[in-house]
């Protein structure tokens, strides 16, 4: 079986929405707030992976990083950058589905 052991995965952990109170229904206006910190989050998330991948290749220029990582940096940040598009058309999606809909 091939290992990669070039990059620790131990640290990743999968974006979960962190509860405003224990035990205790939130209302409306907390949940929209902290649903919105979440998007935020997120997108300055993948902002984030953008930018580290333009570094990367600015470091791969100079000779002080490998081809591969800057390509395992890219093809992170285009992931990240296809995801959130694709969550995007789904939202937009759901959105005017909604708006066609008769009462």
């Amino acid at each position: 079986m091939i290992q990669n052991n070039m990059f620790s995965t131990q640290g990743v952990q999968p974006l979960q929405m962190q509860s405003t109170a224990q035990g205790k229904p939130s209302t409306p206006a907390e949940t929209i707030q902290s649903f919105g910190t979440y998007l935020q989050d997120a997108l300055g998330s993948v902002a984030a992976q953008e930018t580290q991948a333009h570094e990367m290749s600015n470091q791969f220029l100079v000779g002080k990083v490998n081809v591969d990582q800057v390509m395992i940096a890219s093809e992170q940040a285009l992931l990240s950058l296809q995801l959130t598009t694709q969550v995007r058309n789904k939202v937009v999606e759901a959105y005017q589905e909604i708006m066609r809909t008769q009462l």
